[in-house]
């Protein structure tokens, strides 16, 4: 907004337009760093979004890139993958062992030894105890279904870590945005109290105060863009971008106006995070391993039929045998026992470490949603009463600036407070916005539409 303030004796502009147009450009300040996404479910100001929001970075494209090129999607993919090709061998028997033999033979000429000599031909095979292939089977089917939820989990995992890059490139952002507009308003003020000096209406220490706290801004402005620059690195490198990949402004969704009640979550969380799921699908691995090594002691059998044959003096002689053997475990103690004793002790660290995904995921989710809760509360209050009382102070002190009754000093720190209560609310954006994302890891359920911007209704969480 452009404030045209008529020229004030010889010292160039009226201070009093000048307080008027700080007020008018605090307004604009705040709506650029607040129009692109909403915090505690209430929509932006639609005027301020369509450019932004039409060239920015959305949520969903960070989240659909990063399913697609995030290495760790691909291993966690391509290891599930394994897991069920292992599925189908467990509940087929050995391969059985065909032998080709030549037997009593001469040396070195290799001819068959009269009457001894014979070709034979063996086919072995074992037989496992009944059971064993069955509670194999089901180990290996656990075993998958863990590889596929830890596998949703890792996405989920990577999702959350895009989203945490994203908000803080978006906090990066806006800020840099309120520190620039700040700062030309500190440079307004520099102006006026040079103009105030050059007619004696002044004091130089204004001046050089003024000036002062203009190139200390710029000092942070170079400071903030140069970690703009290494957070918009960070977010290339989660999602396998190249380094010099340019990234635009990221656009705020519109996050969900309302969450259920916490129990409801830990209920949800319990049953629905896939790092659970994992766990419980590596308990029932677990179990059946346990009843499969109470089955090791068991013996296999073993089966061969074998076909021979010799020449004779009435012509080929040709033989058949049938073999019935079985493993015989004389070594029980030191194996097979042993075996159930770290089948159990498995089967037990498996509960255990469910019990202990479910502390932490029950602990972690109140941690995040009292965050949620606590970041909406400030921004509210932010908007609704800290941010108009700190603009209009600084109305307040540009007015009494003129007349002589505060110092510069007072101005200026007005003018800090309403620039750092700016950017602490959106900082409270950016938090709402990781700890929903968080949240949404915790459920492995997404709680809203990452694709709508701020200028949209927020919607619910299911």
């Amino acid at each position: 907004m452009k404030i045209d303030c008529p020229t004030r004796r010889r010292f160039g502009v009226s201070l009093a337009c000048l307080a008027a147009g700080a007020v008018a450009a605090l307004a604009p300040v705040h709506v650029a760093a607040q129009a692109t996404g909403t915090a505690g479910g209430r929509p932006r100001d639609a005027a301020a979004t369509p450019s932004t929001a039409d060239s920015g970075l959305r949520l969903a494209t960070v989240y659909e890139i990063a399913a697609r090129r995030s290495p760790r999607v691909r291993a966690a993919a391509a290891a599930a993958r394994a897991a069920e090709a292992r599925v189908p061998g467990t509940r087929r028997p050995p391969d059985p062992e065909l032998q080709l033999g030549f037997m009593n033979r001469e040396l070195p000429s290799l001819e068959p030894m009269d009457p001894l000599g014979m070709t034979q031909i063996q086919l072995m095979q074992m037989v496992p105890t009944p059971g064993k292939l069955g509670l194999a089977g089901r180990v290996a089917d656990a075993q998958a279904t863990a590889a596929r939820d830890r596998a949703a989990d890792t996405r989920w995992d990577v999702r959350a870590r895009v989203a945490m890059a994203f908000y803080d490139l978006y906090q990066a952002d806006r800020t840099i945005a309120i520190e620039e507009a700040t700062r030309r308003l500190v440079q307004d003020v520099a102006r006026t109290a040079q103009a105030m000096y050059a007619v004696g209406e002044g004091r130089q220490a204004d001046v050089l105060r003024a000036q002062l706290e203009v190139a200390r801004m710029s000092e942070e402005l170079l400071r903030m863009r140069a970690m703009r620059a290494a957070m918009s690195l960070r977010l290339a490198g989660l999602l396998d971008l190249a380094s010099d990949t340019s990234l635009a402004p990221p656009v705020l969704p519109a996050l969900p106006s309302d969450l259920p009640p916490i129990d409801s979550l830990q209920r949800l969380a319990g049953r629905e995070r896939p790092m659970i799921r994992a766990g419980l699908a590596e308990l029932r691995a677990a179990e059946a391993s346990s009843r499969l090594a109470r089955r090791e002691s068991w013996p296999d059998l073993e089966v061969g039929v074998q076909y021979g044959q010799r020449a004779g003096e009435m012509g080929t002689e040709r033989m058949g045998s049938l073999m019935i053997g079985t493993t015989i475990p004389i070594f029980a103690r030191s194996r097979q026992l042993r075996m159930r004793e770290e089948a159990e002790a498995m089967r037990a660290m498996a509960g255990a470490d469910v019990d202990a995904m479910r502390a932490e995921t029950r602990a972690r989710l109140a941690e995040v949603y009292a965050d949620i809760t606590r970041a909406r509360n400030l921004g509210a209050l932010y908007r609704t009463t800290i941010l108009p009382q700190a603009s209009a102070t600084v109305a307040s002190s540009l007015a009494a600036y003129r007349v002589g009754e505060v110092p510069l000093m007072q101005l200026l720190e007005s003018q800090m407070d309403v620039n750092r209560y700016q950017r602490e609310s959106i900082a409270l954006d950016a938090e709402t916005g990781k700890a929903i994302a968080e949240l949404e890891m915790l459920l492995g359920r997404a709680l809203f539409d990452p694709n709508q911007t701020g200028d949209a209704p927020a919607g619910s969480a299911p």
